[in-house]
């Protein structure tokens, strides 16, 4: 199995058991934003120095029997919402374009706690407002199996870099679509949780460094595996302080065990929206 169609899981235990190097993953996919982002545009900033100081810190550690987690010297990139310090976090504002983050968002955080390496951020609509994913700071991203296509928006840049094999794990943000439609658009898998399981701070819109004010945004993974998606969900679920010294969360088992037990509602058209006939039927 090559990098490119490794799971984040099977990555992240690749390094662990010693049989790859977190460097070697991190150049790996280094270059493969350098060869396919020019065409897609989904990566709109980079820290490939830093990141590859970070992988040589990991394999020293990985030599030392430190292992951070699950995650342990994986590289990925992050939809250009979340806050990583050193870099941009403009979501497409020109009036944002020159506000470097001072610190990571509680998502970045918990992911880089479980051993990931952030290498760059990927491209959102302007204030992630959008089922397409352009802006006049970074202009169009496109979808890697048709570039002449959309993969969708909000967290159009992070379904379009994951499924062009640039990063093998991605975290996005979700009001009415915006995980859900590119993971549709790209043929990934994308999840929008419970409202703030996984703390929304250091998402971008509002403010910078302010909590989500909407009762509707919620932040989840994407990736090409539900093991992924399951991963970096229990990797990033859990309250802030003060609230998580004085209560868990405590989520519920399938309500089903397979498929067909399911019960699933239809919202077949809108006269507010009309659905294509090619779509509809």
């Amino acid at each position: 199995m090559t990098l490119k169609n490794m799971s984040a899981s099977q990555l992240g235990q690749q390094i662990i058991d010693g049989k790859l190097t977190s460097q070697e993953a991190t150049a790996y996919f280094i270059e493969q934003i350098n060869t396919h982002n020019p065409a897609i545009n989904a990566v709109i900033a980079e820290r490939f120095e830093a990141a590859m100081a970070d992988a040589r810190a990991a394999d020293e550690a990985r030599e030392k029997g430190d292992i951070a987690g699950p995650l342990h010297g994986v590289p990925m990139t992050i939809k250009d919402a979340f806050e990583v310090k050193g870099l941009s976090c403009d979501v497409g504002a020109p009036n944002f374009a020159n506000i470097i983050s001072e610190n990571d968002a509680v998502v970045v955080q918990r992911l880089q706690r479980a051993g990931a390496i952030i290498i760059g951020k990927t491209n959102t609509p302007l204030f992630c407002s959008d089922w397409q994913s352009y802006n006049a700071v970074h202009g169009t991203t496109n979808n890697p199996h048709n570039v002449a296509h959309t993969p969708g928006g909000s967290s159009g840049g992070s379904a379009a870099a994951l499924a062009a094999g640039m990063t093998p794990l991605e975290y996005g943000s979700d009001i009415g679509g915006s995980i859900r439609i590119p993971a549709h658009y790209c043929g990934l898998f994308g999840h929008k949780p419970t409202l703030h399981i996984v703390p929304p701070r250091g998402h971008v819109p509002p403010v910078h460094g302010a909590l989500a004010a909407s009762d509707l945004s919620v932040v989840g993974p994407l990736g090409k595996y539900v093991a992924d998606i399951r991963l970096a969900f229990d990797l990033t679920i859990g309250l802030e302080p003060p609230a998580s010294q004085a209560m868990q969360i405590q989520l519920q088992g399938p309500r089903t065990e397979a498929p067909e037990d399911l019960r699933i509602g239809l919202w077949a058209n809108d006269a507010f929206c009309e659905v294509d006939s090619e779509i509809e039927t």
